[in-house]
């Protein structure tokens, strides 16, 4: 294809994403208001219900909007030739290729994020605010932003520019040498994420000595699960919606309570979704998720190096010296078919995992205090109990609660 016709097919492809997303959102709108399932029928009061609805609502028309304007900018982006500006800003500062993809990269992502930043804004502190749930400041909002854009620099830039090195080196087997680099990388943040990364943000303090610690240590040495490292993250200091997470493999392994679950669940409620979380731990799922997306990604890698030496990929963005950084924008906005599809086979995969923690936690702990504590984790976000099921094929990555109740009552 020449670059014309892959210019018209990114555009097409931007489009149409574009519409399937907004008919996504237009038939799980439409189920906002069904009758609320009997299972169900305890999570919310009547006043709850309807602060749940203007809560969806006000989220399916920020949503609408934010989405509008992102698909209009990168549209006029493309076609008044914002990516041939860029690239020859770059290409005024510095010649070397590593100096042009980083700047490149740079004052793209840059751009992109402050001129979303007012959408970010107005969802903190206009409607997470309007229903309860933020707890940051203008402070943590900005600090949080300029801490995530140097994170990027640092670790994004570090590999990207390895990247480009592989590909200067060994030409159009780059893509090996780059996956086994990501691949180590994966394993290394997955490793030493909550060490390194989630200080940064907040901060995590062992779980204090007492009835909860010993709870969850009784549980720990009913199923055989060797567990020192529990830790309370101070998640309140942002929003008030709980949550609890696993990281870490071997001795490595921890578990990660949120302050705001602590608070709103009961001792037994926290041990059953600490049983969850052992689930996926003992059915391998945290090796599965890194094996399947480390294969993705050698797969992406791979259609990555037919495309790179390809000019026609870098004019297609209006970029007239081809060049790796404006080659891999082309390739990226080609390629999100590919990554839509197998986004969805790694949602049903993640759905599939929680089925399958939650039968381990209703057979080493009891199905009551999970349910109880899925509904009251629902109530307090608001939850939608009444999702449209192609909405949850395309976006869900857990089951929604009224299927997660249902299996465990089975």
């Amino acid at each position: 294809m020449n670059s014309i016709t892959l210019f018209y097919l990114i555009i097409a492809i931007l489009v149409v994403e574009f519409l399937v997303d907004t008919l996504m959102d237009y038939l799980n709108s439409r189920r906002f208001g069904d009758p609320v399932p009997e299972e169900l029928s305890d999570v919310y009061d009547p006043e709850e219900y309807t602060r749940s609805q203007a809560y969806k609502k006000a989220n399916y028309s920020f949503g609408l909007v934010s989405s509008t304007f992102s698909i209009i900018l990168i549209i006029v982006f493309l076609s008044l030739g914002g990516f041939q500006w860029v690239d020859q800003l770059v290409r005024q500062v510095t010649d070397n290729p590593i100096g042009m993809a980083l700047l490149f990269f740079g004052i793209i992502m840059l751009g992109s994020d402050l001129l979303m930043t007012p959408f970010a804004y107005y969802r903190t502190f206009v409607i997470e605010e309007r229903f309860g749930f933020n707890k940051s400041n203008l402070r943590l909002f900005i600090t949080d932003k300029i801490k995530g854009w140097l994170l990027l620099g640092i670790l994004g830039g570090g590999v990207l520019s390895l990247v480009i090195l592989f590909f200067q080196r060994t030409g159009s087997n780059f893509w090996l040498y780059a996956w086994g680099l990501i691949a180590v990388f994966s394993v290394f943040l997955n490793l030493f994420y909550s060490k390194l990364i989630v200080p940064l943000f907040n901060k995590q303090e062992p779980l204090e000595e007492g009835s909860l610690k010993q709870s969850i240590q009784d549980y720990a040495g009913k199923v055989g699960f060797e567990l020192e490292k529990i830790f309370v993250i101070d998640g309140s200091k942002r929003s008030t919606k709980a949550n609890a997470y696993f990281s870490g493999f071997g001795r490595q392994k921890r578990v990660t309570l949120y302050d705001t679950l602590i608070q709103d669940l009961e001792e037994d409620e926290i041990v059953a979704v600490l049983a969850h979380e052992v689930g996926h731990y003992k059915r391998r799922h945290i090796i599965s998720n890194l094996l399947v997306s480390t294969a993705l990604t050698g797969f992406t890698l791979f259609l990555l190096s037919l495309f790179i030496n390809n000019p026609e990929v870098s004019m297609a963005i209006g970029v007239e010296q081809p060049s790796f950084h404006a080659a891999l924008i082309g390739f990226g906005l080609l390629y999100s078919p590919v990554s839509q599809l197998t986004g969805l086979a790694m949602n049903y995969m993640s759905r599939q995992f929680e089925y399958q923690a939650d039968r381990y936690a209703r057979e080493t702990f009891g199905s009551r205090p999970l349910i109880h504590s899925l509904k009251k984790l629902s109530r307090n976000s608001l939850s939608n109990l009444t999702p449209h099921p192609a909405y949850v094929f395309m976006h869900y990555s857990h089951p929604p609660l009224i299927a997660r109740v249902r299996r465990l009552q089975a």
